[in-house]
């Protein structure tokens, strides 16, 4: 028996949570933006009114404006959207605890074990949608089919509020017509060596010979072959058993240039605070840290150093990343963007090598237990409760 899996998409997130809060603007183009002033002006979502006049995702609110001068815009709110999130793989857990987020607004379900209950995929994929509408306000689209990518494929297939099937006697069907943009994984750099190599559609791709795509594309070409042809063996991870994260990243684009060491220090300082917490959030400390730095002429350096004992301390991180950008940038040259990514990341109960010296110790317990008092702080009284002094009315446009 075939294993019955579920890919649900949830329909312009972002937008449509704003629009629960923004009813009047349901009936206009409209699009989740951040703020130009502060150099961020990029659209992140936009309804179906706005994607109507071809506004796409990623591009400038200039851009937008170009196609849609009625265009209706409102500011992001990331905690919003994970609220959300939480709620609706909630609603999916009701039906099996066979759940993986692929991101905030996409998780696939393997529902194989729930049919008994539930009755067909396609069944329990309508119920579902019906269910988010009802209790949410929200809409998604839905795949159902016998492997994960054939799901997330099905899900893109038809939008919105819609349940696609792909089964084994119809994806040649309905999959392989299709341009080779719209197979998973194949972005747009492998579709033109794809395209160079004579392969415009997902059926070609099928078609063609695995060795030869091995050849053009490397382990890639024989992992999208094998995915057109329907043979994707992946299992759908338990809700309570996902993979334990990478990496812990935390970067913006500052209000104005970053410019001599005292600017750089607050803004690395602000970012390191975040990836910080954020490691201890997830009980997590990192062996590594690699800075990305991006100058105003969109030039970008990427740089990590090793450290001896994991951290999950601001300060640490901070000084690591300072110390990053000491050997590989000149603090006089300005700076548009930063990122600061914890890596190599362990548990935190990970046992670590003591320094011979007792009062290093005892200094690092003092930091931890300081920077656990801030996360109760910003956990009772929200994120912007209390941070450190040198970042306190900053005019680069560091808001946690």
């Amino acid at each position: 028996m075939d294993r019955v899996i579920l890919h649900c998409d949830m329909n312009g997130f972002f937008a449509s949570v704003e629009l629960l809060d923004y009813p009047h603007l349901k009936d206009k183009p409209m699009a989740v933006c951040g703020n130009p002033e502060n150099r961020h002006g990029i659209i992140l979502a936009k309804n179906e009114l706005a994607k109507a006049y071809g506004i796409v995702t990623a591009e400038t609110l200039w851009q937008a404006r170009k196609k849609c001068p009625e265009l209706q815009v409102v500011p992001p709110h990331h905690d919003k959207y994970k609220h959300y999130s939480k709620l609706i793989n909630e609603i999916y857990l009701r039906y099996t605890d066979m759940v993986e987020p692929f991101s905030v607004d996409e998780s696939w379900l393997d529902v194989t074990g729930s049919l008994k209950l539930f009755g067909s995929g396609v069944e329990i994929a309508d119920d579902i949608r019906q269910t988010v509408k009802s209790e949410l306000g929200l809409t998604l689209s839905a795949g159902v089919s016998f492997n994960k990518i054939f799901a997330k494929m099905g899900s893109d297939y038809k939008k919105p509020d819609a349940t696609t099937t792909i089964t084994r006697e119809n994806y040649k069907d309905l999959l392989w017509p299709l341009d080779i943009r719209a197979m998973f994984f194949v972005g747009k750099a492998t579709s033109e060596k794809l395209q160079s190599f004579g392969i415009k559609t997902i059926g070609e791709l099928a078609a063609s010979d695995r060795a030869s795509l091995i050849s053009l594309l490397g382990k890639q070409g024989g992992v999208i072959h094998d995915y057109a042809n329907g043979l994707d063996m992946t299992p759908v991870l338990r809700f309570d058993q996902l993979e334990k994260i990478k990496s812990v990243g935390n970067g913006t684009t500052f209000r104005r240039n970053l410019t001599g060491a005292e600017d750089i220090k607050t803004g690395v300082l602000g970012l390191s605070d975040t990836v910080a917490s954020r490691l201890r959030k997830y009980k997590m400390k990192a062996f590594g840290v690699k800075v990305d730095i991006k100058d105003p002429q969109f030039k970008v350096i990427s740089r990590q150093m090793q450290l001896d004992n994991p951290t999950n301390l601001t300060e640490v991180i901070a000084d690591t990343a300072m110390d990053i950008i000491a050997k590989h940038w000149r603090m006089r040259d300005p700076i548009r963007m930063l990122t600061v990514t914890a890596i190599n990341l362990c548990d935190e109960n990970q046992a670590q090598q003591l320094s011979l010296f007792a009062e290093e110790n005892i200094s690092t317990e003092k930091e931890e237990k300081a920077e656990r008092a801030m996360d109760d702080i910003r956990k009772k009284f929200g994120d912007s409760a209390i941070t450190f002094g040198s970042v306190i009315g900053n005019d680069i446009g560091l808001d946690r």
